[in-house]
């Protein structure tokens, strides 16, 4: 199972553009509120309808936590302390952790990112404790991957669906998205 968390002011783009390329993957995956609530205002006013409660949820059951970014909802899933002891506790027990744009600085603040290679939104680089930035649209080190912005959410999603399936459905997705015609 993958959990996608989404609070007010999550960019929409990162959450449902990566949402919708692990579900045409065939993966398994639940967008989490974490405002108590199931429908949530993302970044850009947008009401998403998510899945589940963070309360209601099994982290022993979560294969991959994805954590999009935007302000404020970058700072606000920082602020859940769920979510912050349970990604301590997924973290421990070896298990991968995607961040994009403005939300790897919430493993730079807790220090998962010391001596890793990662990626964000420009301007958010100090965060990353410790970390060495690439400025890619991607990086993955170990079991942290992380995105640059809203223009990686494709290759981010594409990379996670490589990571939590195969290359082969990586691929088709990529050609069946026409994502090949951009590049």
């Amino acid at each position: 199972m993958i959990f996608l968390f989404f609070t007010t002011g999550t960019e929409e783009l990162e959450a449902l553009g990566t949402a919708d390329i692990l579900r045409r993957a065939g993966l398994e995956l639940q967008i989490v509120s974490t405002t108590g609530e199931l429908t949530v205002t993302g970044a850009h006013g947008i009401n998403v309808q998510t899945d589940a409660l963070i309360e209601d949820i099994d982290f022993m059951d979560a294969d991959l936590l994805v954590l999009p970014g935007g302000m404020p909802g970058a700072t606000n899933l920082a602020a859940c302390p769920t979510l912050i002891e349970r990604l301590k506790d997924h973290v421990i027990i070896g298990r991968p952790v995607a961040a994009i744009c403005a939300a790897p600085f919430i493993l730079g603040r807790l220090g998962m990112l010391e001596g890793k290679r990662a990626t964000c939104y420009p301007g958010f680089e100090e965060q990353l404790k410790g970390a060495t930035c690439t400025g890619a649209l991607v990086e993955v080190d170990g079991q942290f991957i992380t995105g640059k912005g809203p223009a990686a959410v494709f290759e981010f999603g594409y990379t996670l669906v490589e990571l939590m399936k195969d290359k082969q459905t990586a691929d088709a997705l990529r050609a069946g998205m026409l994502w090949n015609e951009v590049k």
